[in-house]
Formats: structure tokens, sequence, C-alpha cells
């Protein structure tokens, strides 16, 4: 007799970062991060803030709990939304089908109450007003009314493929205006200790670019050298 599968899959028990080291990525710039990782490591732009939203909606930092949605199903995001802690950012992977919203103003509502920290996910969401009024940080890929069926399959808390990246639960999510950046929680302590660098690096940058900075000297020293062929 066969089996019938599960319309839902949760692991519950994943490692989870040090809350105290979390902590020390909250207000640092994704560009920033990015750098720490060799420039690779944003989502796809397509998942970004919510057009209007007040700043207090355009940051976030904390660890992914994971969940998997069917196109045009959200139980992946309702079963996270249940296992999640507090500060968890739930980051939903669609497939990138953006047929129906994830998550609406109730959904939120109850994650803020829950004490989240936001949502990730590669789908719509839709309520907006409400949205905004529940105030909690939300990267997603635009608004879409229609809603969706709550049948799967779906998981939680396993590895998902959104925005180009694979994502662990347990890796941190830094999310600010310019996108959402993944750090694998297995790198955090390199980002935390060569966060300080990048940062004082871009400030000295941006102190010469003030100061009237037209084309640095390295960049010239290039341009003169034999690595670049002029054609006339």
């Amino acid at each position: 007799m066969l089996e019938v599968p599960p319309i839902l899959t949760i692991q519950r028990n994943f490692d989870r970062p040090d809350p105290d080291k979390v902590a020390k990525l909250k207000g640092a710039l994704t560009g920033n991060i990015a750098d720490c990782l060799g420039g690779r490591a944003a989502l796809d732009p397509i998942i970004k803030p919510l057009a209007g939203c007040p700043d207090s909606m355009k940051s976030v930092v904390g660890p992914a709990i994971t969940c998997q949605c069917a196109p045009s199903d959200h139980l992946g995001a309702m079963g996270a939304l249940v296992e999640a802690k507090p500060g968890d950012v739930i980051v939903a992977a669609t497939e990138g089908y953006t047929g129906t919203a994830v998550m609406g103003d109730l959904m939120l509502g109850m994650a803020r109450n829950r004490g989240l920290a936001g949502l990730v996910t590669d789908g719509p969401v839709r309520d907006l007003g409400g949205v905004f009024a529940v105030g909690l940080p939300v990267f997603c890929a635009g608004i879409n009314p229609d809603s969706p069926a709550a049948l799967g399959p779906g998981s939680v808390g396993l590895p998902v493929t959104i925005g180009g990246a694979t994502v662990h639960p347990g890796d941190i999510v830094v999310a600010d205006m310019d996108g959402v950046v993944i750090v694998p929680q297995g790198k955090l302590d390199m980002i935390i200790d060569k966060l300080a660098e990048v940062r004082a690096a871009e400030a000295e940058m941006e102190a010469k670019v003030e100061a009237g900075l037209e084309v640095p000297d390295s960049w010239r020293e290039l341009f003169a050298s034999d690595k670049v062929r002029y054609l006339d």
C-alpha cells in the first residue's frame, strides 16, 4: 500500500547563531556585509522593501527560519510562523511564484505578536495598508491581492533556494534599503572580525570623495599599465 506523503515536513531543531553575535550585525549596511563576503551575498534585487514603507520597515537582522511554499500555497509559511522563535526572520521560498500573496497583514500581525523580526520572500504580500500598520519589516517581490491556499506541500527548517541563493535555517539575514544579504552561520565570526576593517575603508574613501577626490591614484595606475589596451 502506498504511503500518503505528508503535506508539511518540519525540522524543529537546528543550530542557531549566538544572539549576541547576531546583534553585532545590527546597523551594518548590506553593502558592507556583501564586501566581507567577496561581493557575492545578495539575493535577487526583486526582493526588496515595500515601496512607500516607513523607514522602520526598511531594515532587519536576524536568524532565518526557512520555509518552502508550493506555488499559490502558503502552508510552509504558516508552519514557520508556528515554529519560529522571537527575533527570527521568516524566509519563505516560493520558487519565484508571484501569482498569489504569501502573507497578508493578519499573518504578519501574528508574526509581530510572536516577536519575529521580519519576512523575506520571493513572492508577493497583500493588504498593503494593513501591512504598513503592522510595521514588521517585509522584503518581497511586490504586491498581489490574490490569496493562497494552505494545502501544501511545504517544509519548515530545511534549506531553501531563494533569490538565487541557498539559505539554511540559522543563517543570518541582513536587509536594508539596498536589498537582502545572507550570512552563512559558519562565517558569522569572520564577518564580525572583518566588518570593522570594511567600514573603516569605506569611511576613508567617503571622506576623500567629500574632499573632492575625482579619480583614485590606484585607478590611474591601472589604466596606465599594460593591463589595459587602448585602440586609439
